[in-house]
């Protein structure tokens, strides 16, 4: 990004990516049974039930930070593994369909002369895209609390679940330590891999167009 200000620019992606994907999560345990989310309000494309305090100061600091997961029971499922699986997958798809609806909105908009280049509501827009793509690859990450944990735990034997139990306990712990060493080396194993897909997926998804964060 340019400088520190151009982050008032972008709050509506943010909270865009963050509330559709808590949501997609509530939405699709409430199709496979679980009013949870529902109950406690979390149903919701309102961004205000689905932001941390914490963490959404720390994305603003640190550029890093979370929003509330959304609850869920696995219990109302009929398949409660399977079940957590769709839930954890659902977050980063509705993120990559959002992506994609902003690509094509963007070609849109730009073919037409609606939005001029590096203008303040084309950078809020292709940023949108950008960060919902960052966010879906993020979260497929499968270190937990990430949603690609919850994915593994669905597949993993039933004998393993007691050793997953423990790995997840400190899962926090590494997924920290990872993004530290990261930035103490200036080689993140998300840089090399997440930030290249995404920005696959945005060309892919704008047609190439420039952007400027």
């Amino acid at each position: 990004m340019g400088n520190p200000g151009d982050w008032i620019l972008f709050i509506p992606g943010i909270l865009a990516a963050l509330t559709v994907h808590e949501y997609a999560h509530g939405w699709v345990a409430f199709r496979l049974g679980d009013p949870t989310a529902k109950l406690l309000g979390r149903l919701t494309l309102n961004p205000i039930p689905h932001l941390d305090p914490i963490g959404t100061i720390l994305l603003f600091l640190v550029h890093f930070g979370w929003a509330k997961p959304v609850p869920v029971n696995p219990h109302n499922f009929e398949n409660p593994r399977r079940g957590m699986v769709w839930v954890a997958l659902a977050g980063p798809a509705a993120n990559v369909l959002l992506a994609a609806l902003g690509g094509a909105a963007l070609q849109l908009a730009a073919n037409n002369g609606w939005l001029m280049p590096f203008g303040i509501l084309y950078r809020m827009l292709a940023f949108t895209i950008f960060i919902n793509l960052m966010l879906a690859f993020f979260n497929l990450v499968p270190i937990p609390p990430l949603d690609g944990a919850k994915v593994v735990e669905g597949f993993l034997p039933v004998r393993y679940l007691p050793g997953w139990a423990a790995f997840e306990r400190m899962g926090w712990l590494l997924l920290i330590g990872v993004i530290l060493l990261g930035r103490l080396t200036g080689v993140s194993i998300f840089g090399v891999t997440i930030l290249p897909i995404s920005a696959l997926l945005f060309n892919l998804f704008t047609g190439g167009a420039p952007v400027y964060f």
